[in-house]
């Protein structure tokens, strides 16, 4: 056990528990000091108390318990920021995806007829961004920039509503839109 640091914690010591719940304003200052909002600190060290709770190990004294929990803290925080970073990553793509222009004519002119008039049954502002991007063919920068959003926001909700709008295809449509409505025939089975 030379230099390894211990993953778990034995509440076997009855100075343990109380030493943790005792620095609790401690703890939370150095996560939200770290972490800039009182909310994902709370959070942070909500998880990491129960993670202490869940598992058993080697800690006697509360001393000691205290020098573990802060190392545990210290991890959350990696964790978080790993997370948040790997979100953003995931967000950049998504508006620079669908910032790149894809023009297909023979695409374009065999869209389903549909989604004009299913653009009415989305948001309001899920609408909006799919008939500027979609059918008006506007950069999302530019939307974004327009309705008063970052592009990252507006990538992140034009996902959202090109994922509704299929789902509105598939329930109106059926089959002709799980396909890609390239060969729509759900104009005169409506009718």
């Amino acid at each position: 056990m030379s230099g390894e640091p211990r993953d778990t914690i034995e509440v076997a010591g009855e100075d343990v528990i109380p030493a943790l719940v005792g620095n609790h304003r401690q703890f939370l200052g150095f996560l939200e000091r770290r972490v800039g909002s009182r909310a994902v600190a709370e959070e942070l060290l909500q998880s990491a108390f129960v993670k202490t709770l869940e598992k058993g190990g080697a800690l006697r004294d509360g001393e000691g318990a205290v020098t573990w929990f802060y190392r545990l803290l210290r991890n959350a925080l990696v964790d978080h920021y790993r997370r948040q970073a790997a979100e953003g990553r995931a967000l950049e793509r998504e508006a620079r995806e669908a910032t790149e222009a894809t023009e297909d004519p023979e695409l374009k002119s065999a869209v389903c007829a549909c989604v004009g008039e299913l653009l009415p049954t989305l948001k309001p502002e899920y609408a909006e961004l799919v008939r500027k991007v979609d059918l008006e063919e506007r950069g999302v920068p530019d939307v974004a920039k327009e309705v008063g959003i970052t592009a990252n926001n507006a990538g992140v909700r034009l996902h959202r509503a090109r994922q509704a709008l299929k789902k509105q295809l598939e329930r109106s449509c059926g089959t002709c839109a799980s396909h890609g409505c390239l060969d729509c025939s759900c104009k005169q089975s409506r009718v």
